[in-house]
């Protein structure tokens, strides 16, 4: 039995484009700066939280990453990533999940990326419950890409409510274990036309 929460994002997918939902972006530049700016290897094991349609997966293939796993609630938007990939689609390890509920493998990742799940997460048990499946997925010295909704950014999104966050709210809901490595703002204009603001954390697990 599907939750209310998968229910909405099996609708949201099934009834609009993916270049239509508000958080499309045709260009993932700043994750792929991130993403290099961490320093990992091409063969080092990436997780794209929420990945869903994105075509960041994509351009993480064309850079020649070798380890890479999408998790996302929504069966239909992951099978849309999937069938634009065609035969690459097999490159990738897909899990449909809902992160709050996933328990991964122990120190599996060497990054794991969120753009547009965290805030989401307006329940304090759901942000804890998301927290812990980072801490037992992501290998200690492991790197963290969080990117939800600026202080100025929207109060809603796909009829929701959000959770907007600061550098130093993210860092408090992740704790000690992680050092802020780099932010910055940016803001994202929607498919309709909208601005979105974000703020982009880039963060560093305790090697210990």
């Amino acid at each position: 039995m599907s939750s209310p929460r998968q229910q909405h994002w099996e609708n949201v997918y099934s009834t609009r484009q993916a270049d239509e939902v508000s958080w499309f972006q045709d260009d993932p530049t700043l994750s792929l700066d991130l993403i290099a700016r961490s320093g990992i290897s091409a063969n080092a094991p990436i997780i794209d939280i929420g990945g869903g349609a994105s075509v960041l997966i994509d351009r993480l293939l064309d850079a020649g990453h070798s380890a890479l796993t999408v998790l996302d609630i929504s069966h239909v938007g992951l099978t849309v990533a999937q069938k634009r990939l065609g035969d690459h689609a097999g490159r990738v390890t897909w899990i449909a999940q809902d992160v709050t509920a996933w328990h991964p493998p122990q120190d599996a990742f060497a990054l794991w990326h969120d753009r547009a799940v965290f805030h989401f997460l307006v329940e304090a048990a759901d942000r804890a419950a998301y927290v812990r499946a980072l801490d037992r997925g992501l290998r200690p010295g492991g790197f963290v890409i969080l990117a939800p909704f600026s202080l100025t950014g929207p109060e809603r999104c796909s009829g929701l409510l959000v959770r907007r966050y600061s550098a130093a709210m993210l860092q408090a809901e992740l704790g000690a274990d992680y050092a802020l490595v780099n932010q910055q703002p940016q803001t994202h204009l929607t498919p309709a036309g909208n601005r979105q603001d974000f703020i982009w954390c880039l963060f560093r697990k305790s090697a210990t």
